[in-house]
């Protein structure tokens, strides 16, 4: 009796020292995916963004440069298998913005067309007044262009947009490509971030799942535009390789 008693007093002391460890593996695991990550290496780089995770519930503190920075890095870890919770305590970087002011407009429509790799927000100027949107820049087509006033316009509260952008062809070729590796991870928040800003498709009721840049979206659409409108967005979306769109049409 006393040998059994000290294997299971020794099998409970094991599995005592066993269950810490595995849980520091898998916050070790959690931090570096964050880290290694396509959107923290690419889009939250500038940002002072501190990462903790205790068995799995995550807390992310620091100082963003940009509001919608603060979204994104908690739809990025949300994904992150072991993540059971995110508590995001990030701050913007100065005062942030009134909402429904211009500065307010401004922040959105940069925002949306980040996400996006038909567009370039990088070459495009957004300046707003009143509500009514002036675009100046470069775009490399007529079509590029015709999109980005599209993407400015269905920003919830745009009164008007004017695309003053001049069409020229770059001076070198692009460095991103539709081809370039970007993790599931990151792709998922990515789409989720751009269905979440765009005006025409943030109140619906959408999932998302990704495997090898291949993105499923599940939820309701009201109508079949609504669905159409979602299978194209996501297309765009920076790291999309291709879209199955099983949404149900359900008419309110």
């Amino acid at each position: 009796m006393k040998t059994i008693s000290s294997v299971v007093l020794v099998a409970a002391v094991l599995f005592g020292l066993g269950a810490p460890a595995h849980a520091s593996r898998m916050d070790v695991f959690i931090i570096s995916s964050a880290r290694e990550s396509y959107v923290f290496q690419n889009y939250l780089t500038g940002d002072d963004i501190k990462i903790e995770s205790r068995d799995g519930a995550v807390t992310l503190t620091g100082i963003i440069n940009e509001g919608f920075h603060k979204s994104l890095a908690e739809v990025t870890l949300t994904d992150i298998a072991g993540v059971r919770s995110v508590d995001n305590r990030l701050e913007l970087k100065g005062a942030p913005p009134t909402a429904n002011s211009d500065a307010w407009f401004q922040e959105k429509v940069k925002a949306t067309l980040f996400f996006h790799r038909s567009v370039n927000a990088k070459t495009t100027e957004v300046d707003v007044k009143d509500g009514i949107v002036t675009l100046r820049g470069n775009a490399v087509s007529l079509a590029q262009k015709d999109l980005t006033t599209e993407y400015a316009k269905d920003v919830d509260g745009i009164k008007e947009v004017r695309n003053e952008m001049v069409v020229a062809l770059p001076l070198e070729k692009e460095t991103r490509t539709t081809k370039e590796k970007i993790d599931d991870v990151s792709v998922a928040a990515l789409v989720r971030m751009a269905l979440l800003l765009h005006h025409s498709t943030n109140a619906l009721y959408t999932t998302v799942a990704v495997r090898r840049g291949a993105v499923t979206v599940g939820g309701r659409a009201g109508t079949d535009a609504e669905k159409a409108l979602v299978t194209r967005l996501v297309k765009d979306v920076n790291g999309v390789k291709k879209v199955k769109n099983l949404m149900t049409v359900e008419p309110s």
